[in-house]
């Protein structure tokens, strides 16, 4: 599946990234493992790297379905990397989806990863980070 996350508890994050062709189901397969997993808290902090995702197939329903459900509280701040080139279709969908999503949380959308990782507090990746 081209949607993985790693949830980092001592950090209170979830990390994860995105490529090559994302589908709706591997959207929502992705959401549902996060809220199946009993270390994920909604509390956390979120970093998406979606900079090598090729294509998004998602139909406007599912991506506002998508967007509006709430696994993460207000309270967690939501960090994503754009799909790159950022002029491509993908990227303004993904900018789109995320704008549904700011209702919901703080969430900011990036062009690099040291960019969000600095909105979210972090220096770095963590060194046992395996997505």
């Amino acid at each position: 599946m081209p949607v993985q996350s790693t949830i980092h508890t001592d950090l209170q994050m979830v990390i994860g990234r995105a490529w090559g062709c994302v589908t709706s189901a591997e959207i929502e397969a992705h959401q549902d493992k996060l809220l199946a997993d009993p270390s994920f808290n909604p509390d956390f902090n979120q970093l998406m790297d979606a900079s090598k995702m090729t294509d998004w197939r998602v139909s406007i329903d599912d991506a506002q379905t998508a967007a509006q459900r709430k696994f993460f509280s207000s309270l967690s701040k939501r960090a994503f990397v754009k799909p790159h080139p950022t002029t491509s279709s993908v990227a303004r969908v993904f900018e789109g989806d995320v704008a549904l999503t700011k209702k919901a949380s703080k969430i900011e959308l990036f062009s690099d990863v040291p960019s969000a990782l600095e909105w979210l507090g972090l220096e770095a990746l963590p060194t046992d980070h395996d997505c």
